[in-house]
């Protein structure tokens, strides 16, 4: 079962784990199998629809994953450093990104050729069974993001963001953050209004401190009973 008290927009737990369980022989295939690709603030990683040939490995950088639609976008989780991005589209009879990533950040990449990640899949049991554990952290990860934005009321919902900044992406009380307030609203699935007089309130009431692009978390105890409730 999901923990609906854990903020739902990223996975913590690092993807780097299943590419220790390569044998030396596996890695050097691996290293002739990917490339480097760095992708400016804003640029497309992954177009939903497109032609899938690669399973991406971000090594440094911050990527939002979402679904295309109108009028608005729906954005699943984000994506950190040292995570997989595209396992999703790995399945048979699939050969398409089920989903759209863009750089919230300059991010770099390493492109693994699909056909090679499917055959470390088939060659390596113990590479396989992480991950599927991978895929399951990310299902779960996705219901508590749907819980998030189908239960908690608006409140709730910046709380939850802000405990996920704060917690799993910059692991401190303190962050600069480079998203746009627009960014946050589309986290959260309001407007950008809506969210600039939460963040008033939140400040208001000595929850978190606001100057510019830089926060700090003052209440994380409140915050986390707002995330639950709100």
């Amino acid at each position: 079962m999901f923990n609906t008290r854990a903020p739902s927009c990223i996975i913590e737990n690092q993807h780097t784990t299943c590419f220790d369980l390569l044998s030396e022989a596996e890695r050097k295939k691996l290293f002739s199998n990917q490339i480097s690709i760095t992708y400016k603030k804003g640029e497309n990683i992954t177009k939903q629809g497109s032609y899938a040939s690669h399973v991406i490995y971000l090594e440094e950088g911050l990527v939002k994953v979402y679904l295309e639609g109108k009028p608005k976008d729906l954005i699943l989780k984000i994506i950190p450093s040292e995570h997989l991005i595209g396992l999703p589209s790995i399945y048979d009879g699939n050969n398409t990104f089920l989903y759209s990533s863009t750089a919230y950040i300059d991010s770099k990449v390493k492109l693994i050729d699909i056909g090679f990640f499917k055959s470390l899949i088939r060659s390596n049991a113990e590479f396989a069974s992480q991950v599927i554990n991978i895929l399951n952290e990310n299902t779960a990860q996705i219901y508590g993001r749907f819980y998030c934005l189908t239960h908690k009321q608006s409140h709730g919902r910046v709380a939850d963001i802000l405990l996920c900044l704060s917690q799993r992406i910059f692991k401190s009380q303190s962050f600069e953050l480079s998203f746009t307030r627009g960014d946050l609203a589309e986290l959260t699935g309001l407007s950008t209004e809506s969210v600039i007089r939460i963040l008033k309130d939140f400040t208001s009431e000595q929850l978190i401190a606001v100057k510019g692009k830089n926060f700090e978390i003052l209440n994380t105890e409140r915050l986390e009973q707002i995330s639950m409730t709100g």
